[in-house]
């Protein structure tokens, strides 16, 4: 009877200490992913706080120093420029043969170019959008402004980016320390769960990574090249020839000119007294009584003396 009583105390113990085994196992892997959870969602500090410092910098978690939108040079700073210039040319396409070597020139490239021709009026028109760098951006312009054509109209406008790349800066450098961290946690994970935990947090991860990164590139594309757009027209201004200038074209110009004028004097005529008919026969009548009228009272004054 003891023996048995013996047995069965020795399998509860076994069986007690198989669940603390359990337990701490769980523990640990609870622990384990609120570690990753607090490493995913490490704080970023806000645009404002990164010009506190005194050197004008900020030490983000990886101990690198980032520099201030606010400190940032004027030659520091990402401005994105966007320009529009109007001209009016005697040749569209003598012009923009001009401004292809000029873009060429100042290291720029065509993003679009096209021209046009209304086949109704004869009017020419283009059109031509380049990038051109930044630092070519201001003699670039004054060349076309003063270049050949007259300047129709020309504005430029600028957007600063600068505190939203340092603030994708930080981020980025953030989001890396969480993925370094992530990658260290890969290594010592032991369970399969936990294993793939990790791995669909640090896919987050690097997915935000990615668009950061892509993010940045644009503003700095788009900062480091200025987009300009040059429309162009032509002007009308008409060069008489040889022939317009001959005298016997233009007697005949001027006769013509003048036969039109009796004839429309003529038409314009009858159509005055078919369409007052009315009013002449009766303006007729009352002028005839009123004729008949004064004769007959100067016979009777006569006749009377």
């Amino acid at each position: 009877m003891m023996k048995k009583f013996f047995l069965c105390f020795l399998f509860f113990l076994l069986v007690l200490g198989g669940c603390n085994d359990q337990t701490e196992s769980d523990n640990t892997s609870k622990q384990m992913a609120e570690n990753i959870h607090v490493e995913n969602t490490i704080p970023i500090k806000p645009n404002e706080d990164l010009s506190k410092n005194e050197d004008a910098s900020e030490q983000n978690e990886t101990g690198e120093n980032i520099t201030a939108a606010d400190n940032y040079t004027a030659s520091g700073r990402k401005i994105i420029y966007t320009a529009i210039i109007q001209l009016e040319v005697k040749s569209v396409k003598q012009k923009v043969t001009q401004l292809e070597q000029l873009i060429d020139a100042q290291g720029g490239y065509i993003v679009d170019s096209t021209t046009h021709k209304d086949s109704k009026k004869g009017n020419v028109t283009g059109s031509i959008t380049a990038r051109i760098p930044q630092k070519n951006f201001q003699s670039f312009m004054k060349k076309v402004e003063t270049g050949e054509g007259k300047l129709m109209e020309s504005s430029v406008s600028g957007e600063d980016v600068t505190e939203e790349f340092v603030d994708l800066e930080a981020r980025l450098k953030s989001k890396k320390v969480v993925e370094k961290r992530l990658l260290s946690f890969m290594e010592q994970a032991d369970k399969t769960e936990d294993l793939l935990d990790i791995s669909d947090n640090l896919a987050d991860v690097q997915e935000e990574i990615e668009q950061i990164t892509g993010r940045m590139n644009y503003l700095k594309n788009k900062a480091d090249l200025a987009t300009i757009t040059i429309e162009i027209r032509e002007n009308h201004t008409v060069i008489k020839s040889e022939d317009d200038l001959n005298t016997w074209d233009k007697t005949k110009q001027q006769f013509l000119k003048s036969i039109n004028i009796i004839l429309m004097a003529l038409s314009n005529s009858f159509v005055f007294i078919a369409g007052n008919i009315p009013i002449l026969l009766l303006l007729g009548l009352i002028s005839f009584l009123l004729f008949v009228f004064i004769r007959k009272k100067r016979r009777n004054k006569r006749s009377a003396d």
